[in-house]
């Protein structure tokens, strides 16, 4: 079942990047750091729409998150973590569901001091067992731990959200 629609999407997406650079309006520049593909799209996503605006430098970073194994595996970021230091960063998700690809997510940054770390996704559930706050959301939508999110950001004409 379709729970959001390609125009509604869109809208979120639009009103999310309003609302980071409304919170930080005082930033010359934000990283949006992407969780694995999906969320790096999303990320990407963001990133078009905030840069529309012409009001801060937006970077994009990719962290690689093995969901199966996140502590046996390390987390790789795209860029140097020390690049990260000192600057505004936006961990970006397609879905929260328990906040453990989230939190495991945060372990490179772990060894530097951003002057902000907040997160973002296109979905929140709330089925969270892991200490994540998401403060940037789309749609929060309390499902049973047996439905399944499917987020669709591939084809820039046809995105959707459906619910299993």
């Amino acid at each position: 079942m379709e729970i959001i629609q390609h125009k509604q999407i869109k809208q979120k997406i639009k009103r999310l990047s309003i609302e980071i650079l409304e919170r930080n309006s005082k930033a010359t520049e934000i990283y949006l750091i992407g969780v694995n593909n999906r969320g790096f799209r999303f990320a990407e996503l963001i990133k078009k729409e905030m840069d529309r605006y012409k009001l801060t430098k937006t970077y994009l970073v990719n962290v690689q998150v093995n969901t199966e194994d996140p502590v046996n595996e390390a987390v790789k970021l795209s860029i140097d973590a020390q690049k990260l230091h000192g600057q505004r960063l936006i961990l970006v998700d397609d879905v929260a569901n328990s906040g453990r690809t989230l939190f495991y997510a945060t372990k490179p940054l772990l060894d530097i001091l951003p002057k902000k770390l907040e997160a973002a996704v296109l979905v929140d559930r709330t089925h969270k067992k892991f200490p994540i706050h998401v403060d940037y959301v789309g749609l929060s939508l309390a499902t049973t731990l047996k439905e399944n999110i499917a987020v669709d950001l591939d084809d820039a004409r046809t995105f959707s959200v459906t619910l299993d």
